[in-house]
């Protein structure tokens, strides 16, 4: 295992990957109670909005930018204008919150409901779809970049699945800082009663936008120190195929490759839940500093990333997938009890200058057990499932095929799971109190259950085909598909 060191990729991949998810980190966790706290803004753009333009930009992106990436540009100048691109639209996004206008009255489910109309850039539309447009733009230019440093990282780590876990690692705490400096900087306090509370909560202002943007910004000049890549296929005659991934696509012969791709997309529609919204259920019970306790699962995921490279050795891809589901199922049992137990009161536990930790209440610590399962869930699944891939691919179309993992999994199984989970969540009238979470969270937890049923029995990937030839992949191919 390499130790990061300045004159080593690893230090400048572990860097890029803790830049990277700070990105993410910065908003993707608070932006529905930005939106929720923000007039003429959650009028007609439900609070989850943004995880319904995250999964649609990436079955966008991947089409070209995978192309892209593997003919045409160094995948460092790639990642360049993307991480300029995103970080000039996020920076956009508090600018676009800031608009004053002309309210208008129109027309929603039948009801006369106000809406501002702004005009910005000589553009003039209502608030609330600017602020849309705006976010799948954003999307559009960051999520191609999760496929394109694995991609560039497995190029140049000498042992990819020892080494990727401890570079992705770095990009575990950009995530976890992200979310500590958001309240940090941005809350606000006052003394009620002689003791010291939040009276603005980070994640209801716009200066999670700033996080996020100014370090995209950062992050795209970065990238020009990157280890240079150059697409491996480039001067090759050009296909329109390859915009569709059907290089990857022969992979589906292989029944392994198949299931894990179909078990990808599934788990996704379940977890799509934990990121849209578990938040408001923490608000109704009371919780404040959001971005700090949904974060307590990525402290144990940076645990979980560090040691995955002894237990890759000891368990193996199917094991370590099939433990990366299971906990999925135990979560949302977790979260649906934890709601049973009503609001926290402000006197639970300390408070240490305004930071609450409300330790005494069971139904805290019930959340927060679910949140803590998120470093197997995330570890455990996706970063396994990018060193399989990487595995069983030929590293001339590996860009495409971290790509359309993306597309499986960000995009189609999380497009799915915002409409299932849109669809529950009203169905469970959450609104009207807590007791009605758990007819939110049951069902999503036995979605789980099954995703993992069939996993364990379809999935029949032998770990000596890592280091078998394409040749030995159909030998083997043809042994599955007799075993199932």
């Amino acid at each position: 295992m390499s130790t990061p060191t300045k004159k080593s990729p690893v230090f400048k991949l572990s860097l890029m990957m803790f830049m990277q998810f700070w990105i993410w980190g910065a908003w993707f966790l608070t932006v529905p109670n930005f939106l929720n706290n923000t007039e003429y803004m959650a009028i007609g753009l439900s609070p989850w909005y943004a995880y319904t333009a995250h999964p649609i930009s990436c079955m966008l992106a991947p089409f070209f930018i995978g192309f892209i990436a593997d003919r045409l540009f160094n995948t460092e100048k790639v990642l360049t204008v993307l991480f300029l691109l995103a970080g000039g639209t996020m920076l956009l996004m508090p600018i676009i919150a800031g608009l004053s206008g002309t309210v208008k009255t129109i027309t929603v489910s039948g009801a006369p409901t106000e809406v501002l109309e702004v005009t910005f850039l000589g553009i003039t539309m209502f608030k609330h779809i600017m602020f849309e447009w705006l976010t799948l733009i954003h999307f559009l230019f960051f999520m191609p970049t999760l496929a394109l440093t694995a991609s560039l990282s497995f190029r140049h780590l000498p042992n990819g699945s020892a080494q990727f876990p401890i570079v992705r690692l770095w990009g575990t705490f950009g995530w976890i800082f992200a979310g500590l400096a958001l309240p940090f900087f941005f809350n606000s306090y006052e003394i009620i009663d002689g003791v010291k509370q939040v009276s603005v909560d980070a994640g209801t202002t716009s200066g999670q936008f700033l996080l996020g943007g100014i370090t995209c910004v950062i992050l795209a000049i970065f990238c020009v120190t990157l280890p240079k890549t150059p697409a491996p296929k480039k001067g090759q005659k050009v296909n329109i195929s390859d915009l569709f991934f059907m290089d990857v696509w022969k992979l589906f012969k292989r029944p392994s490759f198949a299931v894990f791709v179909l078990c990808s997309m599934l788990v996704c529609i379940p977890l799509q839940a934990y990121y849209a919204f578990l938040q408001t259920q923490m608000e109704q019970q009371g919780i404040s500093n959001i971005s700090i306790w949904k974060n307590a699962g990525t402290w144990i995921e940076a645990f979980m990333m560090f040691s995955m490279p002894f237990l890759f050795r000891k368990l193996g891809i199917k094991k370590m997938i099939a433990i990366g589901i299971a906990p999925w199922a135990l979560r949302y049992a977790l979260f649906s009890l934890s709601a049973g137990y009503g609001v926290i009161p402000q006197d639970a536990g300390i408070n240490i200058s305004g930071f609450q930790i409300p330790f005494s209440h069971l139904g805290f610590l019930l959340i927060i057990g679910g949140v803590a399962l998120h470093g197997l869930c995330y570890d455990f699944f996706f970063v396994s499932g990018q060193v399989y891939v990487d595995q069983v691919t030929d590293p001339k179309v590996s860009a495409q095929a971290q790509s359309m993992l993306i597309f499986f999994t960000q995009g189609i199984g999380m497009y799915i799971g915002a409409k299932v989970n849109g669809s529950l969540f009203q169905k469970a009238n959450t609104a009207e109190g807590l007791q009605n979470w758990g007819s939110f969270w049951w069902p999503l937890c036995i979605m789980a259950l099954i995703v993992l049923v069939i996993f364990m029995f379809a999935f029949k990937h032998k770990e000596q085909e890592a280091n078998e030839s394409d040749e030995v992949f159909c030998d083997n191919d043809l042994v599955e598909s007799e075993a199932l």
